[in-house]
């Protein structure tokens, strides 16, 4: 085996160096931000003062980029701490802490957003997108997050029927091909729980993005950072969570996370064929969440601080459009609804909407829903990052 070369600091800069061999006199430039990617040759440090060459040169060639390993003593150079979580899977992860921590640095990736549009925290890393449901908004913004941060996109729409999937390739097999061609997965899929799945095959983090009427965490946190931003505070809050409520699996995550704060009441407002689940109900009653059923949304609607309707979703009733039929248009957000919320109060929704809230509601500022959606593109590029190079 060939020994080793030997390396001298050549120069140094804030945000790289560069490293020349003694014996061959070539120099390689790294770059020292936070597991930012180097280019090939590769070059691990090892420790302080050692340097280990990669032996095989044909893979390096092949894999022209490589994950820097830490550097300490550097002057000017900072170590993140590394993020809390390996996941994103389920709303019940996040404790009130790190929701607000998380707060903070979607603030941070919206100043990023509105005035360093040449942003390079996420150089060199490279996410695949893995959907096999339909989305815009969730997939979108992910994708945006991801290059509004410096990083590339591999993506594939409806996996379900233009992947391997569509050969009968099982969900695990899936995850360790793409994960072997990316540093992180964003999944959206038809069957609760998996999100779970993936993430115990994977060595790389996976972000749930949907999966079927299981859970929905990221929009959780887009949400719950919209209240807080709408509202001025999640303590002593009123919710009126309205429409699909047994099939929604935004309106589940967020109450999940809704359990973490002081005084909240929230409303269930649904068409008896979908109604929330008991294990919601249940999970409230453990955390000493205060929760009512209603029939009437004219009154929930004049007590709460957010009025947060959903899609009737036909895909969920498979060929029972009796039901659909049923429970579609009961509840809808009109003017009229307007008319007794109070001036502070917001309407939310996950979107995409159907009929469920009318376009008239659009021009009054308490309709929350675009600003909403804008807000999961900085939750979005927030947790990327937290999970890509720590806090």
């Amino acid at each position: 085996m060939a020994s080793s070369p030997l390396f001298s600091m050549s120069t140094m800069k804030r945000d790289s160096f560069v490293m020349k061999t003694i014996t061959s006199n070539k120099e390689f430039k790294f770059n020292i931000l936070n597991k930012l990617p180097v280019t090939s040759p590769t070059l691990l440090l090892t420790g302080e003062n050692s340097l280990k060459w990669g032996q095989n040169e044909s893979l390096l060639r092949n894999r022209m980029q490589c994950r820097a390993v830490e550097v300490k003593n550097m002057p000017g150079y900072t170590t993140g701490k590394k993020f809390e979580l390996d996941d994103v899977i389920e709303a019940q992860q996040f404790d009130r802490e790190t929701l607000n921590a998380i707060f903070e640095v979607a603030k941070e990736m919206e100043n990023i957003e509105k005035n360093s549009p040449g942003s390079q925290i996420l150089k060199g890393y490279l996410m695949a997108t893995l959907f096999y449901e339909p989305s815009t908004r969730t997939r979108l913004s992910f994708e945006s997050a991801m290059k509004r941060l410096g990083g590339e996109v591999l993506t594939t729409e409806n996996a379900r029927e233009f992947s391997s999937a569509a050969k009968g390739e099982t969900l695990e097999d899936t995850i360790r091909t793409v994960e072997g061609y990316s540093d992180i997965i964003v999944m959206r899929h038809f069957e609760s729980g998996a999100a779970k799945r993936a993430a115990a095959t994977a060595g790389i983090p996976i972000i749930n993005a949907g999966d079927g009427p299981g859970q929905h965490p990221t929009q959780a946190l887009l949400d719950v950072y919209t209240i807080e931003r709408e509202i001025g505070k999640l303590d002593g809050i009123r919710v009126g969570l309205v429409g699909d409520l047994a099939n929604g699996r935004t309106v589940r995550s967020l109450a999940y996370l809704l359990a973490k704060y002081q005084d909240v009441k929230i409303y269930f407002v649904s068409p008896d064929v979908v109604k929330m689940k008991d294990d919601i109900k249940d999970y409230l009653t453990s955390r000493g969440v205060e929760w009512e059923e209603s029939v009437d949304l004219m009154e929930v609607a004049s007590k709460c601080d957010v009025v947060y309707q959903t899609r009737i979703q036909r895909e969920r009733f498979g060929e029972r459009i009796d039901l659909y039929e049923e429970a579609r248009g009961k509840y809808i957000v009109d003017e009229n609804v307007l008319k007794v919320m109070q001036k502070h109060a917001v309407v939310m929704h996950p979107l995409p909407r159907l009929d469920e809230i009318t376009v008239d509601v659009d021009a009054d500022p308490r309709a929350a829903y675009f600003r909403q959606a804008k807000n999961g593109l900085y939750i979005r590029m927030a947790l990327l990052k937290l999970l890509l190079v720590g806090w």
